[in-house]
């Protein structure tokens, strides 16, 4: 019997899109042609939905995205057929990498409907330069469209216009122009409450401390109030910390300022680069002030200035996994002779209940016996008694760093052959095609790289593990944590959960 064919149907919708009112490019639309072309095209088959309503293309950081290409590596799916390769994304070169190197290597046939392309076709007839042009006109598109919006909102705020979806803390915006502030008088009085505190001394924490003894509502609780979308709390509870108050008595809004200008992307859809403080765009006075200058400019005074309180940071292998059993916030650890977790949001709340102290000797050693006995039951190697399988682990990692060098060159290259295709007329295309015979060379150490990745993750999955010895603790290393760990779960050194990966 033929196996059924696992068809990913894939829609995007930007807000780009939504502001242009393309209905051809609603989710709707593009279910209802991605159907109609799969019920028309096979027999047999099992379609699989995947959609991100509101996402940009520029980058494949998406969650829909995201949750077909998981399917498509675990070898759950067969095709993917999407409206138009806009749809699939609009960064020509890693559109190119799927279409030309990921998707044949994992066996999954490609189809853009509009574009008539497939790639089961495609494949046969050689390679099909107008699909990369198409690939780089959604490139240039969505880059134009970006310089637009971004040269618009510029206007705006240079104008002085507010045009942040919501409002700072303190203030709402005006009735009659939503891109301009005024005073919420019950926000406000905690945020000048904060200001005087600051101003005779008294510490972030200290201030959030105070907050939470006296039951005042934060921003998110204000927020909730209102009737904007808040998530759930950690712990079942809103708190104060001192990160809050902090960002509240350094944000020059209160002053009656505008910040603006204060990020950069490093590319189109890239992240977000946080500015130096001298290089941002102030619009002084440009509404009413909950704080007077004075009081905000002696404020400043202290902000920044750093304790020297000494932290263990990320050397300890548990770091970043180990969860107050209370509030559920991440523990620190404190060093010294004995270091220990402790939970910073104890003091703040006055939570009794919270994580005080707890020996990192003690929960390495529950953590360690809990591990050896999970791999036991399991059957899994005991990769720290018999050595041999880390050694497949470290050769894995050395692939993976060549081959995000190899990918990186290739990048390179294949943006150089773009550039270089405006001179393809005058030199008779000598410098592009030599560039192309070096993008196939560079394309090939990529695929041999990946076959051998595959070869040697094959090797550890099929290592014939020994059993672990009785009474031996395996050793607790951060690729072991991270590769069986979910979450240790602390409510006191005699009471530890250890939560573990599906």
């Amino acid at each position: 019997m033929e196996q059924t064919l696992r068809v990913a149907a894939y829609m995007r919708l930007s807000k780009a899109d939504e502001t242009a009112q393309t209905e051809s490019n609603s989710i709707s639309m593009q279910r209802l042609l991605i159907r109609e072309y799969v019920d028309a095209h096979f027999a047999d088959c099992q379609i699989t939905e995947y959609q991100d309503d509101g996402y940009t293309g520029t980058h494949f950081l998406r969650p829909g995205i995201q949750r077909l290409l998981e399917d498509a590596r675990g070898g759950r799916l067969d095709c993917i057929v999407v409206k138009d390769f806009s749809r699939f994304g609009r960064n020509y070169l890693e559109v190119g990498d799927y279409l030309e190197q990921i998707f044949p290597f994992l066996g999954i046939r490609f189809i853009s409907i509009n574009d008539r392309y497939d790639s089961a076709v495609s494949a046969k007839a050689g390679s099909d330069l107008t699909v990369n042009f198409k690939n780089l006109l959604c490139d240039l598109y969505s880059k134009d469209i970006s310089q637009k919006v971004k040269s618009s909102l510029l206007a705006k705020k240079e104008s002085g216009q507010y045009i942040s979806a919501n409002a700072p803390f303190g203030y709402e915006k005006a009735a009659d122009d939503r891109h301009m502030l005024v005073i919420c008088e019950e926000e406000a009085a905690v945020v000048r409450k904060i200001f005087a505190l600051a101003v005779k001394g008294v510490t972030s924490t200290q201030t959030a401390r105070k907050l939470n003894q006296e039951h005042i509502p934060t921003p998110m609780e204000f927020k909730s109030r209102k009737g904007g979308t808040v998530r759930p709390p950690k712990g079942g509870r809103f708190c104060w910390s001192g990160s809050t108050v902090c960002s509240i008595l350094r944000n020059p809004v209160y002053a009656g300022d505008i910040a603006y200008g204060k990020t950069e992307k490093d590319q189109v859809g890239g992240r977000s680069i946080l500015k130096a403080r001298a290089n941002w765009q102030i619009i002084l006075d440009h509404h009413a002030p909950i704080v007077a200058r004075e009081i905000f400019d002696e404020v400043q005074k202290s902000r920044g200035v750093s304790r020297g309180r000494k932290t263990a940071g990320n050397s300890n292998p548990l770091a970043g996994r180990v969860v107050c059993g209370c509030c559920e916030r991440s523990l620190r650890i404190v060093e010294g002779r004995s270091p220990y977790f402790t939970c910073g949001n104890r003091y703040v709340t006055g939570r009794q209940a919270c994580v005080g102290k707890a020996s990192v000797l003690s929960v390495e050693r529950v953590v360690r016996q809990r591990l050896s006995s999970y791999l036991e039951e399991r059957g899994i190697a005991a990769e720290d008694i018999c050595g041999h399988d880390d050694d497949s682990w470290a050769r894995r990692a050395k692939l993976l760093a060549k081959q995000k060098q190899a990918q990186t060159k290739y990048d390179r290259l294949k943006r150089e052959q773009y550039e270089r295709y405006e001179r393809y007329a005058k030199d008779g295309g000598k410098e592009f095609n030599s560039l192309q015979l070096k993008i196939e060379k560079q394309r090939q150490v990529i695929r041999e790289l990946r076959e051998q990745i595959v070869e040697t993750e094959e090797q550890i999955q099929a290592f014939p593990h020994e059993k672990l010895s009785s009474g031996k603790d395996v050793m607790l290393t951060a690729e072991k944590v991270g590769r069986y760990l979910k979450e240790v779960v602390i409510y006191s050194e005699e009471e530890i959960v250890v939560r573990w990966k599906e």
